[in-house]
């Protein structure tokens, strides 16, 4: 796995990226992670699908991970910016088109991205992921957004561990959380993009879009579902699922909101088979 940076316009980006040793012209994957984590967190599904022959691209949010943390003033960390940066990076890579693989409450921004790029979108994998105008942030994330409250807590490197490990439902190793707290162990700069972020998320406004967008979605869906997420319900995903025909749902019981974390090689596998059936 290669870690590469890439700027773009005034944002440089850090992204991971394997590469298969037998090229099989498949559609490049890009991975999206959400809160507050960084594209480490795709390692084991992006090893599992650069194995079968696919090129895998995982970047870290600008405001997260090793990507740029500009201030507020430069770039706002609004739905609509996010968008923009995404479309700019997704150009500077020359990807043409693009299965996308999206998780968690940044993920709602990728959604927006696909919905209003549908030519640049060949098929969408969607892993607990906001969907419904009726979610709200989990408190722990609702507190980085408080006032006085929110420059505290987004400065603290331990909530890496607690967000991670509490909507995981799992330990994560020391080594694997060295990973995840060493930008905020490098700069108070991530922390503001946090608070910054969360803020500007505007959920319910989101997902009225989103549940609008994917009403009239056409491109082959996958959602891989982690059943026991303490933070959202599997019954939206699931009447997705049942009312349009291009939608899979797929679920994994033990899992919680972070799948890909703990449940590599089972969310890697059914990207895999549901990619290779589409072709």
């Amino acid at each position: 796995m290669k870690e590469q940076s890439l700027c773009v316009g005034s944002l440089d980006w850090f992204y991971r990226e394997v590469t298969p040793i037998n090229d099989l012209n498949n559609v490049p994957v890009l991975l999206l992670h959400g809160l507050p984590a960084q594209s480490y967190t795709w390692r084991g599904v992006m090893d599992i699908l650069g194995d079968n022959g696919f090129r895998a691209i995982a970047p870290d949010w600008i405001g997260s991970g090793f990507s740029a943390k500009p201030d507020k003033r430069d770039f706002p960390y609004t739905s609509s910016a996010y968008q923009e940066a995404l479309g700019a990076l997704i150009e500077a890579l020359e990807l043409e088109k693009l299965s996308l693989v999206v998780q968690g409450f940044l993920a709602s921004v990728a959604l927006q991205y696909a919905l209003t790029h549908p030519e640049k979108i060949e098929r969408l994998i969607i892993l607990n992921t906001p969907l419904s105008p009726t979610v709200k942030l989990p408190w722990a994330m609702q507190q980085w957004a408080l006032p006085f409250v929110g420059d505290m807590v987004t400065q603290d490197p331990l909530l890496v561990d607690r967000t991670l490990e509490g909507g995981s439902g799992f330990v994560i190793s020391d080594e694997d959380l060295a990973v995840y707290r060493q930008p905020f162990l490098k700069s108070s700069s991530v922390g503001r993009a946090l608070l910054s972020t969360t803020k500007n998320l505007k959920l319910s406004q989101t997902m009225v879009e989103i549940e609008t967008g994917l009403g009239n979605w056409q491109h082959p869906t996958l959602i891989i579902w982690g059943m026991a997420d303490p933070w959202l319900s599997a019954d939206i995903p699931q009447k997705l699922a049942a009312n349009h025909s291009n939608i899979e749902f797929v679920k994994l019981e033990e899992a919680k909101h972070y799948p890909q974390e703990h449940w590599p090689k089972e969310v890697g596998a059914e990207i895999v088979n549901f990619l290779r059936r589409q072709v």
